[in-house]
């Protein structure tokens, strides 16, 4: 288990919690980034791992610290920014990659620009692998394997507070492009933001919820068969990351996690039956580490069910991956089944 992982932005609020995690499972990924300093001072906690400094204006630094790896994990964002030269170092070298980008457009030039190269390369490349993307792309799979099509998906995301990190409020200024929701079976620019009221469990409970597509939109609809996909998030949250005043998140667990807890529940219906399943946990960020190490440990062991550019849902096994999930983690509720009126 030496050397298989590379970490890219290994030093990153999210990197951090997948190195942990990942070193606490018995791997030892090569730590790497652009910031020589910063892979040092990570490198003290972790004398035994590899550490190498490379930078996305530089392809052979790349190539160099991703050569003995076989799946290469990019955490460092904007991903507009990381994606594209990290991947052309893993189509030149024949490696996996993952990232955890949020971001629409990013996730969307991924699938436009290699899903031909990366099949022809016998790759797997799936962006999005994160809490925002990958969780709601896993729940959307898992409750709606049971039909051919879905008239509607929505995803209501609940969080009782966002205290974003630096990168997270980088992204956000980077990602000055149209927004996409997805409707009458395509992808249309968002025109209109909506709200409605929505009841998340306790503590999170009644919240105003409001239209934000995020990159779930382009991940789902790249695979399940549905007319309308509308992704919604707490205004609550949303005023949080809005404000200058917001603090970063401060760990307050073994684990490093913050305080912070999300509810994210996923409806799908189709004619007059309705099936609904939620995800609870604790620290949006934290929780990317483990839908991480599930999806490298079975790339690993090969169970895997397309190459290319593809989904957590896609590409795996979505129920059964989510019932690997440690429920420290995050805890997953049964399916929930019931008519429409």
């Amino acid at each position: 288990m030496e050397n298989k992982i590379a970490v890219y932005g290994a030093y990153g609020h999210t990197g951090k919690f997948l190195i942990a995690q990942l070193y606490q499972q018995g791997y030892k990924p090569i730590l790497s980034g652009r910031d020589a300093d910063k892979l040092n001072v990570l490198s003290n906690d972790y004398p035994d791992l590899i550490t190498k400094v490379a930078d996305i204006n530089q392809p052979e630094t790349l190539d160099e610290a991703f050569a003995d790896a076989e799946i290469i994990v990019n955490c460092a964002g904007p991903f507009l920014d990381t994606a594209e030269p990290i991947i052309q170092s893993a189509l030149r070298l024949g490696k996996h990659y993952l990232d955890v980008s949020a971001e629409q457009k990013a996730v969307l030039d991924i699938f436009e620009k290699f899903s031909e190269k990366a099949k022809s390369a016998n790759i797997t490349i799936i962006p999005a692998a994160a809490f925002y993307g990958g969780l709601g792309d896993l729940l959307s799979t898992t409750v709606t394997q049971v039909w051919d099509k879905a008239d509607e998906i929505s995803l209501y995301i609940g969080l009782d507070s966002w205290h974003p990190t630096k990168g997270t409020r980088l992204t956000g200024e980077r990602n000055h492009y149209q927004r996409f929701m997805f409707a009458e079976n395509r992808l249309q620019p968002v025109l209109e933001v909506k709200s409605k009221i929505w009841e998340f469990p306790d503590p999170i409970l009644t919240q105003e919820v409001v239209t934000v597509p995020l990159s779930e939109i382009i991940t789902i609809s790249r695979h399940i068969k549905v007319n309308t996909i509308n992704t919604y998030l707490s205004q609550n949250s949303l005023a949080d990351i809005r404000s200058d005043e917001t603090p970063e998140p401060k760990p307050v667990d073994k684990k490093n996690r913050s305080s912070q807890r999300f509810c994210m529940e996923v409806v799908a219906t189709k004619g007059n039956k309705k099936r609904s399943i939620t995800a609870e946990g604790i620290d949006i960020y934290a929780v990317t580490a483990p839908l991480l190490v599930e999806a490298i440990k079975r790339i690993l062991k090969g169970k895997i069910k397309k190459q290319g550019v593809t989904t957590l849902g896609e590409a795996f096994d979505a129920a059964a991956f989510l019932r690997a999930l440690d429920t420290d983690d995050i805890v997953i509720s049964d399916i929930k089944e019931t008519h429409i009126n």
